[in-house]
């Protein structure tokens, strides 16, 4: 069991690596698109949050990737079974349970699971911190585009 539990750590490290890069580059993606001015502000924004979903979208796929690696270099799934499926199905925390981890690595499942809920939770956090500094700056830009009345002037 030891083993299940180095192997789910170091695949686990991986993803979080492969997680903060990507968040580092969507977050700097979304400011430098979140600075710009723009005629139609409520497009713009929808766009940056497409853009930021579907690079998060990738990421997560990639970290499913690096674990059906993993389960394939030490044959977690059982043999014929779609490991792609497999590992997605743990991944998502779906746990359809049409397939299961062989009894020699059972413990890799959950320990998917517990990385994909992270992972997933995480770029919940982000697309939220996106989407609320985006509003932010719309806002701002919103408020100096006003043009300023005798009360405001003091």
């Amino acid at each position: 069991m030891a083993i299940q539990f180095l192997l789910g750590t170091l695949i686990s490290v991986i993803n979080i690596m492969i997680h903060a890069l990507v968040t580092v580059a969507a977050v700097d993606i979304a400011r430098t698109a979140g600075l710009r001015h723009t005629v139609r502000p409520r497009s713009h924004l929808m766009a940056v949050m497409v853009t930021i979903a579907v690079i998060l979208m990738v990421a997560h796929t990639v970290e499913v990737l690096v674990w059906a690696l993993a389960y394939a270099v030490v044959g977690a799934a059982p043999e014929g079974s779609e490991l792609l499926y497999f590992t997605f199905v743990n991944y998502t925390t779906l746990g359809y349970g049409d397939i299961t981890p062989v009894e020699a690595w059972r413990l890799t499942g959950p320990m998917t699971a517990m990385n994909g809920i992270l992972m997933f939770g995480w770029s919940t956090a982000v697309l939220f911190e996106v989407l609320r500094k985006t509003i932010e700056h719309l806002a701002a830009i919103a408020g100096s585009a006003r043009p300023s009345s005798s009360a405001d002037r003091g």
